[in-house]
């Protein structure tokens, strides 16, 4: 009976240490580091002014002979607002005809890239928003501003969705992090967190074959009730947002940063 009493606590203690050390385990996916604009986490010092460009394309599964095709410009700089340096970033989409351009505007602190102003023009028509830690509203100074009725009100500061790759370069990754981000994209639903996960490293090949260790990042989610998969690639020295490939019902969208030696059609095409 002493021998059965023995062994009985010997299990009971052995279980207790294993049970107390897988407590202090933490699985890779355990915790999501909350991108928050008053921790000022992002590392704003590394985004790159200057012009971008990028190939997007979108690849249909059901008609595998056509490709359709935009081409974003995205260019940075840093200037001075009411006495506070902010990035201003000026988006051009061009696609296959006059009535799929769109420009976009916006305004965001370099201290936490926290949003101040926000503005699209698609078919013509504009839509402008002042931005601030509470609240969202349209701008009422903008003339024709067919958002100038908008408001919503934030339980919490949030970050500009339509600046995510910016954003994603700003990010410290590693291996093993997880990010929640609290996005909004201007006028649609309420601000939401969204996860992103680093999921490992990959080198890439870029211009004249040179390869790049790059960060892969990826997310995961529904829309409209189809699942959703995106994976970008981020390079660990420069923090440059590369490539991106997306994965949804039907098909696939990619989009891939061109090189600097890309004819700049801000100059020709732009007025």
């Amino acid at each position: 009976m002493r021998t059965d009493c023995s062994i009985f606590k010997f299990i009971i203690a052995t279980l207790a240490l294993l049970w107390a050390l897988m407590g202090n385990l933490k699985p890779v996916w355990a915790q999501a580091d909350t991108i928050r604009l008053q921790d000022k986490r992002l590392m704003t010092q590394v985004l790159q002014t200057g012009n971008r460009q990028y190939l997007v394309y979108f690849q249909m599964l059901k008609n595998k002979k056509n490709l359709r095709f935009w081409y974003w410009i995205r260019n940075t700089s840093i200037e001075n607002r009411n006495d506070e340096k902010v990035f201003t970033i000026n988006q051009h989409w061009f696609g296959s005809d006059t009535l799929a351009y769109r420009s976009v505007y916006s305004v965001n602190r370099t201290a936490d890239f926290a949003p101040l102003y926000h503005a699209e023009t698609i078919n013509g028509k504009i839509k402008a928003y002042n931005w601030g830690a509470d609240k969202i509203t349209g701008a009422d100074s903008v003339k024709d501003n067919t958002a100038k009725d908008f408001s919503l009100a934030f339980k919490r500061p949030n970050f500009n969705w339509n600046l995510d790759i910016e954003t994603f370069e700003m990010l410290p990754l590693a291996a093993g992090k997880t990010f929640a981000i609290n996005f909004y994209d201007a006028g649609l639903d309420p601000p939401a967190y969204v996860t992103y996960k680093v999921t490992g490293s990959e080198v890439i090949a870029t211009t004249n074959n040179d390869k790049v260790d790059c960060w892969k990042l990826f997310t995961e989610s529904e829309y409209q009730g189809k699942h959703y998969t995106e994976t970008y690639w981020i390079s660990k020295k420069g923090h440059e947002f590369l490539k991106e490939e997306d994965a949804f019902e039907g098909g696939y969208r990619y989009k891939i940063k061109l090189p600097q030696m890309t004819p700049d059609l801000m100059k020709r095409f732009v007025k």
